[in-house]
């Protein structure tokens, strides 16, 4: 009989499932990859899980830091989301991150973090009504182009998602990158994230690569 998972293990489990993406973006040559790590709502999960998650994910980033792959690879890592609400100490491990990595551009990994879509639209709202009000900006001249780079991806040569993986069978977006994934294909898998393999991201590219693209037209 199998021992049913605590769900600190689900999360330590989960978190090397996302080493392993890295891993298999880098062979297959996908140049950017966005992990939805934690939500502006799991801060209402019980406090010792948010803790324990929150440990793990700097724990994660400090490993991270010494992974020669990205200085070989030349991976850009950023953070996406409202990381002042982050611990100190998480906080100052993905700035290190970001600091040490910034001049890359082979690779692009975004940890999203204290992270939801809608958030990151109001952020960039706020911003473009500020510099509106310093006089950096005229309201006639914003464009969508104008509000790519107030997002959290403005670092991104190409912001928008050709493709989203849901794990956990939901068929639902979750608030992950609301703006930039408006024509991302989709493709919704059935196991839960610390049970993802290399199986299921071939055969989600497969599917995606069936696709024909029509964005609206």
């Amino acid at each position: 009989m199998e021992k049913a998972l605590r769900p600190n293990d689900g999360h330590t489990i989960g978190a090397k499932v996302g080493e392993e993406v890295l891993d298999w973006c880098l062979e297959y040559g996908i140049k950017t990859l966005t992990l939805y790590t934690f939500s502006t709502e799991n801060f209402d999960r019980p406090v010792e899980e948010v803790n324990a998650v929150l440990k793990l994910v700097e724990e994660e980033a400090r490993k991270l830091g010494r992974d020669n792959r990205l200085h070989t690879q030349k991976v850009r890592v950023k953070a996406l989301g409202r990381t002042d609400l982050l611990p100190e100490s998480l906080q100052d491990a993905l700035k290190k991150l970001e600091d040490d990595t910034s001049e890359y551009t082979g690779h692009f990994l975004n940890i999203a973090i204290a992270y939801t879509g809608r958030a990151e639209i109001v952020d960039a709202t706020k911003k473009i009504v500020d510099d509106v009000y310093q006089g950096n900006l005229r309201p006639q001249d914003i464009d969508e182009g104008i509000f790519h780079k107030y997002l959290y991806t403005a670092h991104l040569p190409n912001p928008n998602p050709d493709l989203v993986i849901r794990t956990s069978g939901e068929e639902r977006l979750s608030g992950f990158l609301l703006w930039q994934s408006a024509y991302s294909e989709l493709v919704f898998v059935d196991v839960y994230w610390p049970e993802f393999r290399r199986i299921d991201f071939l055969r989600a590219i497969r599917l995606y690569q069936r696709r024909y693209r029509r964005y609206g037209r």
